[in-house]
């Protein structure tokens, strides 16, 4: 195996997770631009399917895709450098802002800037959520799905494990009974 994708995947992970505010959401489109575009190292649909994956597997975003990505480039080891490389920056800035945090937490100048900062951090999550949106060949006839989806979580409190499992049981008879109809 070349040693050097393991180093490169570190690396743009790690380039990745350092430069990146706002979570996973936000990595979203920089993990598809390097993984998917630049390096061509996953087609789009397989990339659009660890997505949906890494967001109903328990843990971070973040570190889910970049396992799932790893792990379909160089297996147990891919997973793990690219585990090393999301989680490492957030590790050292958390440590480094611990260590300083109590000399300007209440500091005016930062409270503003991280007040900017957050109208940035939604246009962030927002961008992906159309980008994949336009990748599920989400329409007309089935925008209703991720907006009753949406309400439900955020109106009516339902769980979104809820709301997965109706999606798997509904799609899954939506698609057996298309099946035997042909």
């Amino acid at each position: 195996m070349n040693m050097n994708i393991y180093l490169e995947a570190f690396s743009i992970f790690f380039k990745i997770g350092a430069f990146t505010i706002g979570g996973g959401y936000a990595m979203v489109p920089l993990i598809e631009n390097e993984i998917v575009t630049k390096r061509n190292w996953i087609a789009k649909e397989d990339f659009i399917d660890l997505l949906a994956i890494s967001q109903s597997a328990p843990g971070i975003l973040a570190v889910n895709i970049s396992i799932f990505i790893g792990y379909r480039l160089r297996g147990i080891r891919g997973s793990i450098i690219t585990a090393l490389g999301t989680i490492l920056p957030s590790l050292l800035i958390i440590l480094t802002i611990a260590l300083f945090f109590h000399n300007f937490k209440d500091n005016a100048v930062v409270e503003r800037i991280f007040k900017g900062i957050r109208p940035a951090v939604v246009a962030l999550i927002a961008a992906p959520t159309f980008s994949m949106a336009k990748s599920a060949r989400i329409n007309r006839y089935n925008l209703w799905i991720p907006v009753v989806s949406a309400l439900l979580i955020w109106l009516a409190g339902f769980s979104p494990i809820w709301i997965i499992i109706a999606a798997g049981v509904g799609g899954y008879f939506f698609h057996s009974t298309s099946i035997t109809k042909h």
